[in-house]
């Protein structure tokens, strides 16, 4: 990937204003547009392995750069990243997916099911339990441990109401989203092979994803 978009984010965290904003807008589309059309090359590499998402835009996948900080005890306007999400519906999906995040220093590549909704949570829950070998035969796969260290997100301390306390993979049902986390240096994003080596981690991750949705159903 070319390294426009790591050297104007790496200035947009120094200067993370409306007035520097507003000011180099041509260099935040240039950055932007490159991050669009590695999305769009994404979207066709991911589609050759999980066809719902053929024929999604990036505009779709990708998270605005705006902040929303009426709620944060961070007032800076923008993030310093650039975020996409690969699923059937874009970044609105509600399903399981394939995230890349861009950032300076701190991107990496995510898939599994963030912060689901409470009635999509049991369903996946209720599938793990019923088909528990499968799932830990997916997490237990040796490729998929050489790219992903633990499953991830928020856990419950007690087990989830509804759920017997002495499953013997409890644990895995107190988990509140399953995540799983592939991080990147900035000197793998900037290689030639990064785009296959992207593919082939996305590629690792098919098979959680493949059961989390089966859970939807």
């Amino acid at each position: 990937m070319d390294g426009i978009p790591f050297r104007f984010l790496s200035r947009l965290k120094e200067n993370n204003n409306r007035e520097w904003f507003n000011e180099n807008k041509a260099a935040y589309e240039e950055a932007r547009g490159i991050i669009e059309s590695f999305v769009n090359e994404l979207i066709v590499g991911i589609s050759q392995f999980d066809k719902p998402v053929t024929g999604l835009e990036a505009k779709k996948a990708m998270f605005r750069i705006y902040r929303d900080i009426r709620f944060s005890k961070n007032k800076t306007p923008y993030k310093t990243s650039f975020g996409s999400y690969i699923a059937p519906n874009g970044r609105k999906s509600i399903t399981a997916g394939y995230y890349l995040h861009i950032e300076p220093g701190a991107s990496f590549l995510a898939g599994g099911m963030h912060n689901p909704q409470s009635e999509h949570l049991k369903k996946v829950r209720q599938e793990i339990m019923y088909n528990i070998y499968e799932f830990k035969s997916i997490l237990n796969q040796k490729v998929f441990k050489e790219n992903f260290e633990i499953l991830r997100g928020e856990k419950l301390k007690r087990p989830p109401k509804g759920f017997p306390a002495d499953f013997e993979d409890i644990e895995l049902l107190k988990h509140k989203e399953f995540v799983v986390i592939h991080e990147l240096s900035d000197d793998e994003i900037l290689t030639d092979s990064f785009f296959e080596n992207t593919i082939a981690v996305f590629k690792t991750m098919k098979p959680l994803n493949d059961f989390l949705n089966r859970a939807l159903d």
